[in-house]
């Protein structure tokens, strides 16, 4: 059920420890939002010089009060916050938000007082926001406890920065969005992101949850959470660059960044990942509308050549399909339209709308109703003729009385039909637009946005999900060629057959066990091929000496592998590596492998473990994929096969947490089956 924070969001009382006259102090602001809503509860002001404060009489301490405080907004020097949370405790009080900075962001030793603070919390049964944030707000609640005034909504923001909160709220009111709830995360000592999304998720009146974070703490935690919550998870994140990637020691490590972490983590969870503000606005707008499309099938209709032309590439960027309309929807059509309207896809009304206003609705109308089509987005001039009023002649109040009635039967059918609608106007504040965006229908002055929105109303089969980690093995003493290669044999990923030697006599043993062709590997070397460490194709005893005696002369590696050679005939080489994230834990990577792997960049993330079937959709997403389908005359691979082996290897290391990093390359699959030509794990 996740944490109570009744307490937090609706206090039977408030207090502002630090509340002040000065509007330069934090305290001045809290207070003065507080005292927004006296009928509500009881708000308490307390400064240690007493006084008044914004015309009310403070106490000197908590203790003054006389009676609990169920909720404490602190904001006093850095010196004096730690025996302010201890009085509040002492006091009864069931929730903390501290505004206070100076712990874990200053370094070891704040991060030290922060983690016993929050301990103290924890242990008298209270809960703590913070420290080092700007406060909360519920305004289902008439809790008012941060600086700024938040316009009340059903979005829930969950957010590290004060600005980007800001800026949302700026953003969000130009479609009649607003807040239910606002939290500044701060260093999350106690309360997390992960319980606040699940608190949210369980908050009748909030029907979204936008958040900003650069600190995920469990981000594994943070998917599961929003896998669950029920409602749209939208997330705005910084520091998702390639510094991350560049001390790893794998192929798999150095493809891995943060950004291909986080990615795949929001993919899996069902959550909408965005890069800016203005993008996370978007796509909150699409989502309020409560529409969805059950394909990517999208008509583009428009009253001009060019809008249409834009806004079908924009739409194909943004992951929808703009196909050709069918023989009898384009008939249809054309008893809408006139002989030089364009029926095909982009709809363009090439002029008819300046001859009868009213067509921008009975084409719209007419398109929600065909079964070929998942969504419309409407583009261009829609909205000009209210706008220009006068400026279009004697006939401009004629066409913005057609237009506006135009807009009024847009809705009507919309909500006849509610497929995902969107509009892109120049003229997106003028009446007839209003008049759209105040029903729900999102509108937006770029093409790219409103593309945007679209794609986040498609619902494609649902999130894959999360798959849950295996129980902890016996952790590995250590992780040579042949011992990780052992510990994956035994969970049923196949191998060619292999001995290791450390000199020719053993070399030659070795060749009496299994016929050849032989390969021969360089052990204990880090990227073999690269290094001239591995011999292929030695056709019998003697090919396979010489190689030994080449190879140790030139590399004198202290062990090395023989092994049969695979044959690669009709074959492709993947590769399938799992990295240790520390804060979403074992990912797997899977794609196209062999020597060529960080050349050609085909590879596909997911959170291990992963199953089978999740496995199989990653491969047949790869650029690449049509090679495992057969082409050019050649065979299909065994792709299930593939699956499964990926599977087995992804669950080995995600119940090894010492593994830092695992990685089978190649990955060899075959029309009749998969082997595994070579792997290699790091430990912790």
């Amino acid at each position: 059920m996740g944490r109570d924070l009744t307490a937090l969001f609706d206090p039977k009382s408030v207090a502002v420890v630090g509340a002040s006259d000065d509007p330069a102090k934090y305290g001045y602001a809290v207070a003065a939002q507080a005292l927004r809503a006296l009928g509500r509860r009881p708000v308490h002001l307390v400064n240690r010089r007493g006084g008044t404060v914004l015309g009310r009489r403070a106490a000197t301490s908590l203790t003054a009060i006389g009676e609990p405080v169920e909720l404490v907004v602190i904001s006093v020097p850095g010196a004096g916050f730690e025996a302010a949370v201890d009085e509040a405790l002492e006091c009864g009080a069931r929730a903390i938000v501290g505004i206070t900075a100076g712990f874990a962001e200053t370094g070891a030793d704040g991060l030290a007082r922060q983690q016993a603070l929050a301990a103290r919390v924890r242990e008298a049964g209270a809960v703590l926001v913070g420290p080092n944030c700007l406060g909360i707000a519920d305004n289902t609640t008439e809790l008012h406890l941060a600086s700024d005034t938040f316009a009340p909504g059903r979005v829930a923001l969950l957010s590290q920065s004060g600005n980007l909160a800001l800026e949302l709220q700026l953003r969000m009111e130009r479609h009649g969005l607003g807040f239910s709830r606002f939290v500044s995360l701060g260093n999350q000592a106690d309360v997390t992101l992960v319980d606040l999304v699940e608190d949210c998720a369980r908050h009748e009146p909030t029907s979204a949850i936008a958040v900003y974070a650069e600190d995920f703490g469990d981000g594994r935690a943070f998917a599961q959470a929003a896998a669950a919550a029920g409602k749209p998870v939208v997330l705005l994140t910084a520091g998702r660059g390639t510094a991350s990637a560049r001390s790893a020691q794998s192929h798999t490590g150095a493809l891995t960044t943060s950004s291909d972490v986080v990615a795949a983590a929001c993919r899996d969870a069902g959550v909408e990942l965005v890069a800016t503000p203005r993008e996370m606005t978007v796509v909150l707008a699409a989502r309020s509308s409560g529409a969805r499309a059950f394909g990517r099938r999208t008509a583009v209709f428009t009253d001009g050549g060019g809008h249409g032309v834009i806004a079908a590439d924009a739409a194909e960027a943004a992951g929808l399909d703009v196909p050709e309309l069918g023989a009898a929807a384009q008939n249809r059509l054309r008893a809408l339209l006139w002989e030089q309207s364009a029926v095909g896809n982009p709809v363009d009304l090439a002029g008819m709308g300046e001859q009868n206003p009213r067509s921008y609705a009975e084409t719209v109308g007419g398109l929600l109703a065909m079964d070929e089509v998942d969504a419309v987005l409407m583009s261009g001039y829609f909205g000009g003729y209210a706008a220009s009023g006068s400026g279009l002649g004697g006939g401009g109040a004629t066409l913005a009385e057609g237009e506006a009635e135009a807009a009024r039967d847009i809705v009507a059918h919309w909500r006849a039909r509610p497929k995902p609608l969107v509009v892109q106007s120049m003229y997106p504040k003028s009446p007839s637009c209003r008049t759209l965006a105040g029903a729900g229908i999102p509108v937006f002055s770029a093409t790219e946005d409103a593309a945007r929105a679209l794609a986040a109303m498609a619902v494609l089969g649902g999130p894959p999900g999360l798959a849950p980690l295996p129980p902890p093995a016996p952790p590995l003493r250590e992780a040579g060629y042949h011992g990780i290669r052992g510990v994956l044999a035994d969970a049923g990923v196949p191998y060619p057959q292999a001995r290791e030697i450390t000199g020719e006599a053993e070399l030659l043993s070795a060749a009496d066990e299994f016929a050849g062709p032989y390969v021969l590997k360089a052990l204990h070397v880090l990227h073999k091929s690269d290094a001239g460490g591995v011999a292929l194709r030695l056709t019998d005893r003697p090919a396979l000496l010489a190689a030994y005696r080449a190879m140790h002369a030139r590399l004198g590696a202290p062990s090395y592998s023989v092994e049969a050679m695979a044959d690669l005939d009709d074959g492709i080489e993947l590769i399938v590596g799992v990295n240790r994230d520390p804060r979403f834990g074992p990912v797997a990577m899977v794609g196209l492998g062999g020597v060529l792997t960080e050349a050609l960049h085909d590879v596909a993330f997911a959170l291990a473990p992963l199953p089978a079937a999740r496995a199989e959709e990653l491969l047949r997403g790869l650029r690449s994929a049509a090679l495992l389908t057969g082409v050019r005359g050649r065979p299909a691979l065994d792709v299930a096969a593939a699956a499964e082996v990926i599977e087995r290897i992804t669950t080995v290391a995600a119940a090894h947490p010492e593994i830092a990093e695992l990685e089978v390359n190649p990955l060899l699959v075959r029309p009749d089956g998969v082997l595994a030509l070579d792997s290699r794990a790091v430990l912790a």
